[in-house]
This record gives C-alpha cells, structure tokens and sequence, in this order.
C-alpha cells in the first residue's frame, strides 16, 4: 500500500494540438498529478531526500509541457507520466491534462484526459 502525494493545478503554457494556430498561438495547459509514494521514510528521517521533491517534479512536468509540441494531449499525458515515474520511489501515477481553451465550437468548461500509469508498465 502506497501513500498519494497530490500536485493540483500546475498551470502551463505549450503548444500542442493538430491545428497549426495552436501550434503557433500556444494556450494554457492544467495538469494535476498523483504520485504512489511510500512517504515513511521521509516521515521518519525528515529529509527531503527521502522523499520526491515536488519542487523539481513540477519543474521537470513544465519543461515537458512547454518544449517539443505533441498534436494530441494522450501523447503529453503519457511524457508526463513518464517524468513522474523516472524517480524509482513512485509506484504508480495518475497524470491529468486540462486543455481549457480546446478549440471546440460550442461552450464548454473544461477538456481533460486522466491516465493511470504504474511503474512496471514504465519499464
């Protein structure tokens, strides 16, 4: 049994999408993420070390959102997983992508793709 440490509303601005104004224009991407962590360690050592630094987590999550433009958000829902699951301490994680300002011709609130990745299907 894993703890969950939960990051929530990282904004970001990328470009990605099929049409070439959002490659061009570039919109705001939400991402939240949750980590399965074993946080016993960290609890008993009080050391950041023992523990995933969320701090450079969300950095490394920006960077992958912002370089390398991907046409569809299934794409940077798995890179982001990816990032999550490149420390050895998360068992699993559930990544979430938001693309608010989807180009859909009608109103809506809110585009978000939610995926599950362990870190067995990481290897």
């Amino acid at each position: 049994m894993t703890d969950e440490l939960t990051i929530s509303g990282i904004e970001c601005r990328g470009h990605h999408g099929v049409f070439d104004f959002e490659r061009r224009e570039g919109q705001r991407f939400v991402i939240d993420l949750t980590l399965g962590v074993d946080t016993t360690p960290a609890a008993r050592s009080d050391e950041l070390h023992d523990t995933v630094d969320y701090g450079s987590l969300v950095d490394a999550v920006k960077a992958a959102v912002e370089n390398d433009p991907v046409d569809l958000i299934e794409t940077l829902a798995q890179r982001l997983a990816d990032v999550c699951l490149m420390d050895a301490r998360v068992e699993w994680t559930r990544v979430t992508v938001h693309k608010p300002e989807a180009p859909i011709d009608a109103t809506f609130r809110d585009v978000a793709l939610t995926i599950f990745r362990n870190a067995r299907s990481a290897q």
